[in-house]
């Protein structure tokens, strides 16, 4: 049998609720990596609808790794939500111009840089993820949560705000995998070992071919 096809919008036969996200994202601020997908309970083009004040201006980025899992409803909040969080007020006087269109003269407004999840990251229903947060490779974000700060690498978190509930493997297990890189191996050699991908056994992992 052959490796599933990552150009393949819809890679499941009859189902066109789950897709290869890279096929579907048209949007120069957006990067995806191949195998990464979405699933969404009505229409996978609510993705886009639910990255969230993406805006041309404030010049940030949301970056999905490959091999990723993006549940329904998952949304990412980007840099163009922000306001002023210590200034007297947080209201936009500028945006609405007239009289108050020099507001922001000599200001800017808060930004947190790109949004940046990691390869391997499975993000659970309706989760939404703040400004700037980085996912490490390997996470687990639990249903519902409200992600506020970066993720470490194999860490699972749940709830709002999204705290650590346990890591998945031990450090040294971590670091086997994440010198591993396993997701830029050749389809051909991901297809050789799957069956140890969906396994434990780190050990094994680190020495197959």
């Amino acid at each position: 049998m052959e490796t599933p096809n990552p150009n393949t919008l819809f890679p499941l036969a009859g189902y066109e609720r789950l897709c290869f996200l890279k096929n579907l994202v048209n949007h120069p601020a957006i990067e995806v990596g191949d195998y990464t997908y979405y699933d969404d309970f009505e229409d996978v083009n609510n993705f886009v609808k639910n990255v969230k004040y993406l805006f041309d201006f404030t010049g940030d980025r949301l970056v999905i790794g490959k091999f990723c899992m993006i549940a329904s409803g998952v949304e990412f909040i980007m840099n163009g939500a922000n306001h002023l969080s210590d200034a007297v007020s947080a209201y936009p006087f500028a945006a609405f111009g007239g009289a108050w269109s020099e507001a922001m003269r000599g200001k800017s407004y808060p930004s947190r840089g790109d949004t940046v999840v990691g390869n391997d990251v499975w993000i659970g229903y309706r989760a939404a993820l703040l400004p700037g947060v980085r996912i490490g490779d390997g996470a687990i974000i639990g249903a519902y949560s409200v992600v506020t700060k970066d993720v470490p690498p194999y860490t699972i978190v749940g709830g709002n705000p999204a705290r650590e509930i346990r890591q998945r493997f031990s450090p040294g297990h971590v670091e086997r995998l994440r010198q591993l890189r396993w997701w830029d191996w050749d389809p051909e050699k991901i297809t050789r070992n799957v069956h140890l991908l969906t396994g434990n056994d780190v050990e094994a992992l680190t020495r197959c071919t």
